[in-house]
């Protein structure tokens, strides 16, 4: 789908951490990525198709200011999808570099194998296969 103002492609995702460091060991680890940027506040990640910006929270507030800031402890408000070809050996595979699955893989009604699993500030991210 292609809109008339070019409003069709989500280049950056930008998730607001607590702590940096720990986040971006997380994202190399868990997802075996190299970061393409970095300075003092950000460590950003090419997912091929999108880049995943991590900033500090402390510099968070002037990018949607008047909006306010929320913490990890608020609860889930999205949930980030990756689509892979089989999920049962990719969640073995996250396990094994330490992320701990917060549920599945599970076969759901809707035709999806899914595992769900959170980064260290509390960003949901689901892995799922599509079921013929």
């Amino acid at each position: 789908m292609t809109t008339e103002n070019g409003m069709n492609n989500i280049t950056e995702i930008t998730l607001f951490v607590a702590e940096l460091e720990r986040s971006k060991e997380f994202y190399q680890e868990s997802f075996k990525l190299a970061v393409i940027y970095e300075d003092e506040h950000c460590a950003v990640f090419d997912y091929g198709n999108t880049r995943i910006n991590l900033l500090q929270q402390s510099q968070a507030p002037e990018l949607v200011e008047p909006a306010l800031v929320g913490n990890r402890g608020d609860g889930a408000r999205f949930l980030f999808t990756i689509q892979v070809p089989e999920v049962d050996p990719v969640c073995e595979e996250l396990k094994r570099r330490g992320v701990q699955l917060l549920n599945g893989p599970i076969t759901r009604p809707w035709g999806r194998r899914t595992a769900c699993f959170s980064d260290p500030d509390g960003h949901m991210w689901e892995i799922a296969q599509v079921l013929n």
